[in-house]
C-alpha cells in the first residue's frame, strides 16, 4: 500500500483552487464599477461545483474596495411566494424608496407588502428596483440558487439586469444546472459555466478535507467518484471508511451522493436535534425567534441545536443559516409524511396570523391529512392577497393546494378554475390548461362553465392564435350573455379583435357571424360606456354596412377620446386593448387627429400605470400612425422599444411594425407571407409589400400584394390596402380591379368625410381618370391632404401627380411636383419613393438635390428618442421612466450625444431642432 502525502493548502484558498479563470472574470467585472459602468454575469454549474464560493469571493473582492454588497438567496419552499426574493434585497434599502416616483414607489410598496392597492406591473416594480439600486451604486447584488426564486423576483431582476448599463452596479446570479431548474428571465444573460476541477486542483483540494495521509488507490477513487466536484471532496471523505474505499464510480449522480451523506450524517444525531433540523428546513425565511418558538411547541430544548452546529450542518444566532442548500432538502426528504405535518403545525401554530397571515395559512395547509375546508379557505384568502401584490404564481400555488383540501366537489371544481385562472396570468398557460382538464364541469355552475369556456379560449389565442379562437370566444359570449351581460359583452368583443387578428374566415367564426349574435344578446344596463359604442359600431358595420356603422364608431372614439383613465383602469388588460382597437379603428374611419391622439393616449396611459403587458402593442400601433405622418424616425424609436420591451418581458415578440417600416424606408427586409397565411402580421406583410413594390414601381407585385391585403378583417389596414392598390392596378394596366378598388374606397371615404379620406379617394380616382378631370382631382387631393397630418400620402400625391404631368409633356410644371415630392420624401427616410421621384425628375431634365445631412443622423435610434425628449424639457429621470431606464444611463446616453452633436449643454440640443 502507498501512502501519499499532499502538500498542505491554505483554508483560505481551498475553496477557489482551481478556479483563477473564473475569478479573473468577476474582478473584472468588479473594476468596471471604477470606470462607471455596470455589468452582469450568470454562474451556472452543478451543486457542489462552487458557485457560491465564487459570489463570496465577489463579495469579499468588493467589500475591500469600498463596494456595498448585498445578498439574496433562493430557496426553494419560497418558490411560490411572490417577491419573497425581492424583499431580502429591498429590506435594507427600503427608506431611500422614498426618493421614487409615485407610480414607482408604489408599485414597490404593494409588491412588498408596505402597503395595500392595485396588483403592480412587476415591470415597473422593476424599473422602481433599478432605481433604487442605481441611487446606492456602487454595489454588488450577489443571488444565489437562483433556480429557487419565486418567478416574480427573477422577472424583476433580470429586468434590472436587462438595463444595467451606467449605474456602477453589478448582478451577479448562481443557478444550479440542470438549465430546465434555471428561471427562464434569466435566459441570454452572459453565462460562466463551471466545470469540474482538473485533477492536480481535486487533488490538492482534498488534502485539505483529510489530514491524515491516504491510501493512494483510495485517494484515487475519491478523485474519479467525485469527478471534480469541490463540494464532493470535501464532504464525502469524512463519510467513507478510507482505507475501504465507496461505491462504483458514476452510479449515483455527485449531487445525490452529497444530499445521501448530509442525510446519513443528520440521521446520526439525536432525535430531538433532527427533529429541530426539520422545523428549520420547512421554514426558510431564517427567522430564529420563529424557529425556537415553534420549537418550544414541540417540546425541543435549545441544547438540541449544539450537535447539529458541532456536525457542521448549521448555524444559529440572530437567523438560521444551513451549511449548504442540499442540507435543507436533505433533512426535508428524509422525514416521513407524519413528520412533516407534525412540524408545519407547530409552525402554523408559532406564525403571527396577523403580521404573516399567507405563511401560516401555508403551514397550516401542510399538516392537514386528507381535506379541511377551513384550512382552504384560508389559502383561498391568501391568494387574494397574493393577486393584490401581482402574485399570480403564488396565488395559483395556494388555489392548487386549496383544492386539494376541499371537500365540498363542487368548490373544489371551482377553486381548481380559480387555480388554473391564476396560472394564465402567471404567464403558465399549459399549465392552466392541465388543469382545466382536471376540472370537474358537472359541478360548476352555468356562470363558472361559461368563465371556464372562456378561459379556454383566452389560453388558445395566448398559445396559437389560430382561426379557432373567434368561434371559441363567441361561443363563451353566448354562455355569458343571460348570466353576466357585462362580461359577455366584452367578451365577444374579443372575439371581434380576435377575428380581425387571426383573420378567421371559411368555417371559423367571422365577424358578421359575431355581429349577428351580439346582436341577438341582450343590450347593455344602464348608459353604454366607450367599450359598447365601440361593439355596437363594429356590429353596424357587419350587419348594415360601413357607412352606417361610422357615426357609431366616431361616437365611440370620441368617448374614448374624452374618458379620463386612472392608472387603476388602465392597470387591467382590457383597458388597454380596447384603447388600442379604438386607435386601429380611428385608422379605419381616416380619422387622422383621433388616430394620432388615441394612439398617443394608449402609450401614455400605459407607461404611467406601467402596463407593461399592453405597452408593447400601444407603441406598434403609435408606431404606424407615425409612419403615416411621415415621422419615420419616430415611428423606428416606437418599434424598437416595443421589442426591446417584448425581449425583456418574455412576450411573443411583435415584428409587424419594423417590417411595414422597412418598406417605406426601401430596406430588403423578408416581407414575404406564405399563400395562404392569415392574421395581422401576415397582412402587413402583404401591405409591406405592396408598398415596397409600388415604391420601385414594380406594380404587377405591388397589385399581387395589395389584393391579399384588402382581404383583411383588420379595419386600420384594410383602406390603406385599397389605397395601394388602385395606384398598382392603374399603373400595371388592369383598370377594372382599380375600379372595383376604388368603389370601395370612395364609400368608406364619403361615409368618413375627414380631409384624409377625401383626400386619398381624389388622388386614387385621379389615378384612374384622364385630361382635366384628373388634373381637377390630383389638385382637390393635393388641396385636402393639406389640410390633415398624414404627410406621406400628400408626398406620393405630389409624386404622381408629377408623373402625369410629365407623361402630359407638361416638363416645367412636372418638375415643381417633382421636386416637392422629392424633397419630402428624401426628408422623411421613404427612400423607395424618394428615388421614383428623383428618377422622374431626371427625366425632366432636373437632377434631385441630395439630401442635407442633419448632426442628429449620427446617432443611434435610441440617443435620437432621449435627444428629442430631452430637447422638450425632459429630466433625465423623466426620461428614464419613460424608456425604462435609470436617470444615470440617460445621462451616460447624453454625454454620447452632447459629444457626437459637438455640444455642451441642453439648450443647444433644443436649438438643433432635430428630425
Amino acid at each position: 500500500m502507498t501512502i501519499v502525502e499532499q502538500p498542505p493548502v491554505r483554508p483560505e484558498a481551498a475553496r477557489l483552487l482551481g478556479r483563477d479563470a473564473e475569478r479573473d472574470a468577476i474582478d473584472r467585472l468588479l473594476a468596471e464599477t471604477s470606470a462607471g459602468r455596470s455589468g452582469v454575469l450568470v454562474v451556472r454549474g452543478e451543486a457542489g461545483i462552487g458557485k457560491s464560493a465564487l459570489l463570496q469571493h465577489a463579495r469579499d473582492s468588493a467589500l475591500s474596495s469600498g463596494i456595498r454588497a448585498e445578498s439574496v438567496v433562493g430557496v426553494e419552499a419560497e418558490t411560490q411566494f411572490a417577491f419573497a426574493g425581492l424583499h431580502q434585497l429591498c429590506a435594507p434599502m427600503l427608506d431611500p424608496a422614498e426618493t421614487l416616483p409615485d407610480p414607482q414607489r408604489t408599485a414597490l410598496d404593494v409588491a412588498l407588502g408596505r402597503q395595500a392597492g392595485p396588483a403592480p406591473d412587476r415591470f415597473l416594480v422593476g424599473l422602481a428596483v433599478l432605481n433604487l439600486l442605481a441611487e446606492q451604486g456602487p454595489m454588488l447584488c450577489l443571488v444565489d440558487d437562483a433556480q429557487w426564486l419565486d418567478l416574480a423576483s427573477a422577472q424583476v431582476l433580470a429586468f434590472v439586469a436587462r438595463r444595467v448599463q451606467a449605474e456602477r452596479l453589478i448582478l451577479i446570479f448562481a443557478v444550479r444546472d440542470p438549465h430546465e431548474d434555471s428561471p427562464e428571465p434569466l435566459a441570454g444573460l452572459p453565462e460562466l459555466h463551471l466545470h469540474g476541477l482538473r485533477d492536480a486542483d481535486a487533488r490538492a483540494l482534498l488534502s485539505t478535507a483529510v489530514s491524515a495521509p491516504l491510501d493512494e488507490g483510495v485517494r484515487d477513487r475519491i478523485i474519479a467518484e467525485a469527478r471534480g466536484n469541490p463540494l464532493a471532496l470535501l464532504e464525502l471523505p469524512t463519510s467513507v471508511q478510507l482505507a475501504g474505499g465507496f461505491g462504483l464510480p458514476g452510479a449515483v449522480s455527485v449531487p445525490r451522493q452529497i444530499e445521501d451523506n448530509f442525510q446519513r450524517r443528520s440521521n446520526s444525531l439525536p432525535a430531538q436535534t433532527r427533529e429541530l433540523l426539520l422545523v428549520a428546513a420547512s421554514e426558510p425565511t431564517g427567522d430564529a425567534a420563529l424557529l425556537w418558538r415553534a420549537a418550544d411547541l414541540l417540546g425541543i430544548e435549545r441544547e438540541a441545536a449544539a450537535p447539529a452546529e458541532s456536525a457542521g450542518l448549521l448555524e444559529i444566532d440572530t437567523r438560521v443559516r444551513f451549511r449548504h442548500p442540499l442540507v435543507r432538502s436533505a433533512v426535508y426528504r428524509a422525514a416521513a409524511a407524519p413528520e412533516h405535518r407534525r412540524v408545519h403545525c407547530a409552525l402554523a401554530a408559532a406564525t403571527d396570523a396577523r403580521t404573516d397571515p399567507d405563511r401560516r395559512a401555508w403551514h397550516r395547509a401542510q399538516s392537514v391529512l386528507g381535506t379541511d375546508e377551513d384550512a382552504a379557505a384560508d389559502l383561498e384568502r391568501s391568494a387574494d392577497r397574493a393577486l393584490a401584490r401581482g402574485g399570480f404564481c403564488a396565488a395559483a400555488a395556494f388555489l392548487r393546494r386549496a383544492t386539494e383540501l376541499t371537500p365540498d366537489p363542487a368548490r373544489r371544481a371551482r377553486r381548481a378554475l380559480d387555480a388554473a385562472n391564476a396560472e394564465h396570468s402567471a404567464g403558465a398557460p399549459e399549465v392552466a390548461l392541465a388543469l382545466l382538464e382536471s376540472v370537474d364541469e358537472v359541478r360548476l355552475d352555468a356562470l363558472h362553465r361559461a368563465r371556464l369556456a372562456l378561459l379556454r379560449a383566452q389560453i388558445a389565442f395566448h398559445l396559437t392564435q389560430g382561426g379557432e379562437v373567434p368561434r371559441m370566444l363567441l361561443g363563451a359570449a353566448q354562455m355569458l350573455a343571460p348570466l353576466d351581460p357585462s362580461l359577455a359583452r366584452q367578451t365577444y368583443l374579443q372575439a371581434f379583435d380576435a377575428a380581425t387578428i387571426t383573420g378567421g374566415s371559411g368555417d371559423e367564426a367571422g365577424l358578421s357571424e359575431i355581429a349577428e349574435a351580439v346582436r341577438a344578446a341582450p343590450a347593455p344596463t344602464g348608459a353604454p360606456g366607450p367599450a359598447d359604442l365601440l361593439l355596437s359600431g363594429l356590429v353596424a358595420v357587419h350587419t348594415k354596412g360601413f357607412e352606417s356603422g361610422v357615426p357609431i364608431l366616431r361616437g365611440a372614439l370620441e368617448a374614448f377620446r374624452e374618458q379620463a383613465f386612472t392608472v387603476d383602469v388602465v392597470r387591467t388588460a382590457d383597458a388597454g386593448t380596447w384603447l388600442s382597437l379604438a386607435a386601429r379603428t380611428s385608422l379605419a374611419l381616416f380619422e387622422d387627429e383621433l388616430a394620432i391622439v388615441l394612439a398617443d393616449r394608449n402609450v401614455q396611459q400605459a407607461r404611467e400605470a406601467g402596463a407593461l403587458a399592453t405597452l408593447p402593442t400601444a407603441l406598434i400601433v403609435s408606431a404606424f400612425t407615425r409612419i403615416y405622418t411621415g415621422e419615420l424616425p419616430h415611428a423606428a424609436e416606437l418599434a424598437d422599444e416595443a421589442a426591446a420591451i417584448s425581449q425583456v418581458s418574455g412576450a411573443k415578440p411583435l415584428n409587424y411594425a419594423h417590417t411595414y417600416l422597412n418598406a417605406w424606408r426601401g430596406i430588403d427586409a423578408d416581407t414575404a407571407a406564405p399563400e395562404h397565411s392569415r392574421g395581422i402580421e401576415a397582412t402587413v406583410s402583404l401591405c409591406a409589400m405592396a408598398v415596397l413594390h409600388n415604391g420601385r414601381g414594380n406594380y404587377p407585385k405591388a397589385q399581387e400584394a395589395a389584393l391579399r391585403a384588402a382581404e383583411s378583417y383588420e379595419p386600420g389596414i384594410r383602406g390603406l390596402a385599397l389605397h395601394e392598390l388602385i395606384e398598382a392596378a392603374t399603373r400595371a394596366g388592369d383598370l377594372e380591379s382599380a375600379s372595383c378598388a376604388m368603389e370601395e374606397l370612395d364609400v368608406r371615404a364619403q361615409a368618413s368625410g375627414t380631409e384624409w379620406a377625401l383626400g386619398v379617394a381624389a388622388r386614387s380616382r385621379a389615378l384612374t381618370s384622364t385630361g382635366a378631370k384628373a388634373e381637377e382631382l390630383y389638385r382637390e387631393a393635393i388641396e385636402r391632404l393639406r389640410k390633415c397630418r398624414m404627410e406621406v400620402f400628400l408626398a406620393r400625391t405630389h409624386l404622381v401627380f408629377g408623373e402625369w404631368l410629365r407623361r402630359e409633356g407638361r416638363r416645367g410644371d412636372a418638375r415643381e411636383e417633382l421636386r416637392t415630392a422629392h424633397t419630402r420624401l428624401s426628408d422623411m427616410g421613404a427612400e423607395p419613393f424618394a428615388i421614383r421621384a428623383a428618377r422622374e425628375l431626371g427625366a425632366t431634365g432636373e437632377h434631385a438635390r441630395k439630401r442635407t445631412t442633419h448632426p442628429g443622423d449620427t446617432l443611434t435610434a435610441q440617443e435620437q428618442t432621449i435627444a428629442r425628449l430631452v430637447a422638450t424639457g425632459a429630466t433625465s429621470r423623466e426620461v428614464g421612466e419613460q424608456l425604462f431606464l435609470s436617470p444615470r444611463t440617460i445621462e451616460a446616453h447624453l454625454r454620447n450625444i452632447f459629444r457626437k452633436l459637438g455640444i455642451t449643454s441642453r439648450r443647444q440640443l433644443r436649438e438643433l431642432r432635430l428630425p
